[in-house]
């Protein structure tokens, strides 16, 4: 995994480029993202490590991945991630490893999640037509869509629209690990 300095100054700097290609100021994509005007700047600046959901938010509203807005080199014809290459993002006793991801025109990116026995991870509504598939390695998941609980035993998958609230828990006593690709399009489907 690269330094989180290295890390840091990546994401500053495809933050700042990704809203200047597409022509938005600050305030402009403070509205779209839900993010505040200050976390922007600290972001765009490299003063701040920003969490995930931050993260998230910025890039739907973007129109790009976390993978891209985490990017730390320009992404050749065929890329090979490496090991020490693979972003993580802590969170409680667990992670999740963002292993790879595109932009257009096909939005995807692939996660490899390990969630602590009691622990959750509760996932903001994506933009509309966002889907995710997973695949559960081991554990138990349980998955909470719209406020419906779905279990998920090891060996088991799931696939679901992602553009609404739900939540990964771990009610089991071991840890849960799983894969999971997400998929967004390029443009939000007519409603």
């Amino acid at each position: 995994m690269p330094d989180q300095g290295t890390l840091t100054a990546a994401i500053a700097n495809n933050v700042r480029a990704q809203r200047a290609h597409r022509g938005m100021t600050l305030d402009e994509l403070a509205a779209r993202s839900g993010v505040s005007r200050g976390m922007l700047v600290q972001v765009e600046q490299g003063r701040t490590n920003p969490s995930v959901t931050t993260l998230a938010r910025i890039g739907d509203a973007l129109g790009v991945t976390v993978a891209r807005l985490v990017e730390v080199a320009d992404t050749p014809v065929v890329r090979v991630v490496r090991a020490a290459d693979v972003v993580e993002f802590r969170h409680g006793e667990g992670s999740a490893r963002l292993l790879v991801g595109t932009d257009a025109p096909a939005i995807l990116e692939l996660w490899d999640w390990r969630i602590a026995p009691g622990d959750h991870h509760d996932g903001g509504a994506h933009p509309p037509g966002t889907r995710e598939m997973l695949t559960v390695l081991t554990g138990r998941l349980t998955l909470t869509v719209y406020g419906e609980s779905h279990v998920v035993g090891a060996d088991e998958a799931v696939v679901f629209s992602a553009d609404r609230p739900h939540r990964y828990a771990n009610e089991g006593d071991e840890e849960l690990r799983l894969m999971m690709v997400v998929t967004e399009p390029m443009t939000p489907p007519d409603l």
